[in-house]
């Protein structure tokens, strides 16, 4: 299925004009506000859903590409974690500007959606495509600095699934995430739910508490991997047995699981011990996989 396309007002309206004039620094949310409708015209956002969704790698996507594509500029510019990112679209009124989402409670898509877009768009070459095409908009309109605005995106980090210090806390979100929903469904607690599924450490409210480590220490680091990579293995063991679930659930459930695992391929190798480990150079994997695709820094 087809993302829709993204038609975000050209004109601003009375309360965009009031933001936009309380902006006295950071000028690049009003150079992307401004010029949003001819940096992804019809043309570029078919072009994104040809490449992002030939294949079932996003599957069903309500939200337009065009708009997580923003947000990852922006994300990229700031150099924020998704987090952070995710909470900027809710706190921060020049981000709503930005992504046509003025007074929203709430971001207009989750991390699990966030996460899987970016891999789709570094997986189809469109991430430099995208930086391209902002840095000549800027180029051409004389909105922006092109220099600095490709210095801050092509040093930007932040074009894996996250930053690699995040990757355990990521992994554990979309555990609980797959848990919290079998808990709704059953009508139990979180921490029964994951003491059933063998995976007790994401019922904590801090995964790193929970894992109760020496984070100074390098070899606790990859104890931490290999237990959290555990807790992945038995939830997934754990759901194939659960043989009352519908449909919906059982959706909702894997989807979660699966933001998982790509959250492994990307950010985690196999070291010569043979545990697992953080990749040291998250670029260098990108351009080995995908060698028609080079992730510069």
């Amino acid at each position: 299925m087809r993302p829709p396309t993204w038609k975000p007002p050209t004109e601003l309206s009375p309360t965009e004009q009031i933001v936009a004039k309380r902006i006295r620094k950071a000028k690049l949310f009003l150079f992307l506000r401004q010029s949003r409708h001819s940096l992804f015209d019809e043309q570029f956002q078919q072009e994104l859903a040809r490449k992002l969704f030939k294949d079932s790698t996003m599957g069903k996507c309500p939200v337009p590409p065009a708009q997580l594509a923003l947000f990852i500029i922006l994300q990229a510019y700031t150099g924020v974690s998704d987090d952070e990112a995710l909470e900027a679209v809710v706190m921060d009124r020049r981000w709503q500007l930005v992504l046509d989402c003025i007074d929203c409670e709430q971001a207009p898509f989750g991390k699990g959606t966030l996460v899987r877009f970016r891999a789709a768009l570094i997986a189809s070459g469109s991430d430099r495509r995208l930086v391209e095409r902002t840095i000549e908009l800027a180029s051409t309109t004389q909105g922006y600095n092109e220099r600095s605005l490709k210095v801050a995106l092509d040093s930007s980090p932040l074009w894996g699934a996250a930053r690699v210090e995040d990757t355990y806390n990521l992994l554990g979100h979309a555990l609980r995430k797959a848990l919290e929903v079998m808990a709704k469904k059953s009508h139990q607690e979180l921490g029964q739910v994951a003491q059933e599924a063998g995976a007790e450490i994401v019922a904590n409210s801090s995964l790193k508490a929970a894992l109760d480590l020496d984070w100074d220490d390098p070899s606790a680091k990859a104890q931490a991997l290999t237990t959290i990579l555990q807790a992945l293995n038995q939830v997934e063991a754990w759901i194939v047995e659960q043989s009352h679930l519908n449909e919906s659930t059982t959706e909702l459930v894997e989807k979660s699981l699966a933001d998982a695992r790509l959250i492994e391929e990307q950010d985690v190798e196999v070291g010569e011990d043979g545990c697992p480990k953080l990749r040291r150079d998250w670029r260098n994997y990108v351009n080995a996989k995908q060698p028609h695709l080079v992730v510069r820094s």
